[in-house]
């Protein structure tokens, strides 16, 4: 497995696990309060710069905020970094996933 594949597994584990709040009725938004800051940091230590700390925030708020749970915000962020980096860089194998 590559490092582009492992990283889009762990993106789609964590919206998986950001989603799942909503199986469990009740419990649902308390465990948002646990998970938002565990999910932003992952977010911004998974894609890095201005893109991860951007994206943090976004995440944390969409956690943290009922109803919104359903973004998946890890997922799409991964989309938007693997078709917007030049191509010489996945060549060469620097993209900013899993350092």
């Amino acid at each position: 497995m590559n490092k582009q594949s492992a990283s889009l597994l762990i993106c789609i584990v964590m919206d998986v696990i950001g989603y799942a709040s909503f199986a469990i009725p009740g419990l649902g938004e308390f465990s948002d309060v646990v998970f938002a800051p565990i999910s932003a940091l992952v977010f911004y230590k998974l894609f890095g710069g201005w893109k991860g700390a951007f994206g943090g925030i976004f995440n944390f708020a969409e956690e943290i905020l009922p109803f919104t749970d359903f973004i998946p915000s890890f997922t799409i962020m991964w989309v938007w970094q693997y078709f917007t980096s030049s191509k010489s860089t996945k060549v060469l194998g620097k993209q900013a996933f899993i350092k």
